[in-house]
């Protein structure tokens, strides 16, 4: 029964880590799917190449934070730590360098 528990522990975690990262990206990138202005600037390689990574990282790297903790320090709870603040961090740097390609304005 406990390793149950853990498992729904960790895809919950998996999971709100996806939309976390999810939820975090989506404002950056929609310059790029509407396209600005009057659409001169549509690119939805966004949708088809950083969606996918973006929600992999964010549900792959706090649950294998959390595993690694949860093998050391035998505590479920006490291992939700480093994957929370592995999270805040991967959405932190999230927002601070990733910006969706710009190409540059063309002045008539």
């Amino acid at each position: 029964m406990r390793e149950h528990t853990h498992g729904c522990a960790g895809l919950l975690l998996a999971f709100v880590g996806a939309v976390t990262a999810v939820l975090t990206w989506a404002p950056k990138a929609r310059v790029s799917v509407h396209g600005g202005f009057e659409g001169l600037h549509r690119d939805l390689s966004v949708l088809y190449v950083d969606l996918p990574l973006i929600a992999a990282g964010g549900a792959l790297l706090p649950t294998a934070v959390w595993l690694l903790a949860l093998r050391v320090l035998r505590r479920p709870w006490l291992a939700l730590l480093p994957a929370v603040a592995v999270l805040a961090l991967g959405v932190w740097s999230l927002l601070s360098w990733w910006t969706p390609y710009r190409p540059p304005e063309i002045v008539y």
